[in-house]
């Protein structure tokens, strides 16, 4: 193998280059201006404590699917990254691909609602929310759209109330949470999560996000710092990194009790291959999903490997069921460029032909 060569003249031209582009980085950031969280125009409609239900404004004369659709996130992170800017919106194509968008905001739980668990989000909070989809256009039943942790709950809920959801899309979604690839579970059967939910309450936003930093380390805490230098030079890819930046540590605490079920019924006991899941008065059996499933997952996905969520086709009793395969990770789906033109199109697609 030829040894690179540096010369000292090189080095130093590459060390005056990257300094030019520091001071041209912090230039820009001074003058970059307030961050946006979302793009799209959109209305609350609806309010319940903490939570809110947005309808995304759809263009005038537009024709739209009769059946709405409800983006349900994860609890983890803010839904804003479905919507992060004009050109990366996971939202405005869904939009563009003639569905009419709704999206439940958690908001941030405080120490009020360190023991809200998953009944009341799912039986409660979604619920009331999918019902009040129902209403508002007198129709039977909706389309929905789980996104990580809410592909989760998204897939529950249509186990636990079939009879209100006419096509399920699943994005990210774990279903089997101890593949053996899977970083973080492994982690988490290690964690006592009854005494950390016990003496925190909630648990803090900052200790989950940085716990999933540490998941790639090198990259997503070192190398996005050297690379950033070059991007902040554009005044354009400087805003961008921003929003991003914003949107990776804008980070909501976590209800504890939720938490504790979640990691508990989910993480260490697998319930949802396993079986024996209950949530509130209901059994989750997935064999009650019987409406068309369309199932989105990452390859590079390190969060949710592609096995966590490949298993849903066998779980499931619906004779309608695809997969779209992206080629990239857990955020990139979200906010590429190439994921842009091909998933959220797709997603339309599906749900058009199943009108």
């Amino acid at each position: 193998m030829e040894a690179i060569k540096i010369t000292p003249e090189k080095a130093l031209e590459e060390f005056q280059q990257f300094q030019a582009n520091l001071a041209k980085g912090l230039k820009n950031l001074s003058e970059i201006g307030e961050i946006e969280s979302g793009v799209t125009p959109r209305e609350a409609v609806y309010q319940e404590d903490k939570m809110v239900l947005y309808h995304y404004q759809p263009s005038r004369g537009k024709q739209l699917n009769p059946t709405p659709l409800l983006i349900v996130y994860a609890l983890v992170n803010r839904p804003y990254m479905a919507d992060l800017q004009e050109d990366r919106s996971t939202i405005r194509g869904l939009m563009d691909a003639g569905q009419d968008v709704y999206l439940i905001d958690w908001g941030y739980p405080d120490q009020a609602d360190k023991f809200l668990n998953l009944d009341d989000y799912l039986n409660g909070y979604i619920d009331r929310c999918v019902d009040f989809m129902r209403k508002r256009y007198d129709v039977g039943r909706i389309n929905l759209l789980g996104i990580c942790q809410g592909g989760t709950f998204s897939l529950c809920y249509s186990a636990m109330h079939p009879d209100k959801i006419a096509n399920l899309v699943t994005m990210v979604t774990p279903v089997d949470f101890k593949t053996e690839d899977n970083v973080l579970s492994r982690w988490i059967q290690n964690i006592d999560v009854d005494k950390t939910a016990d003496a925190l309450g909630n648990l803090s936003g900052d200790m989950l996000n940085y716990t999933f930093l540490s998941l790639k380390p090198m990259r997503l805490t070192g190398q996005k710092y050297l690379d950033m230098v070059n991007i902040l030079a554009d005044p354009k890819q400087a805003k961008n990194f921003m929003r991003m930046e914003k949107w990776i540590f804008d980070s909501p605490d976590q209800a504890g009790q939720a938490w504790r079920e979640f990691c508990t019924c989910f993480y260490k006991q697998n319930k949802l291959v396993e079986g024996g899941l209950k949530i509130g008065d209901y059994e989750v059996n997935l064999k009650n999903v019987t409406m068309p499933v369309l199932n989105v997952y990452a390859t590079l996905d390190h969060l949710v490997p592609p096995a966590a969520s490949k298993v849903l086709k066998k779980l499931i009793s619906s004779e309608d069921y695809e997969e779209i395969e992206f080629p990239g990770g857990h955020i990139g789906i979200y906010v590429s460029g190439r994921a842009q033109k091909e998933i959220p199109p797709a997603i339309g697609k599906w749900l058009e032909a199943r009108r």
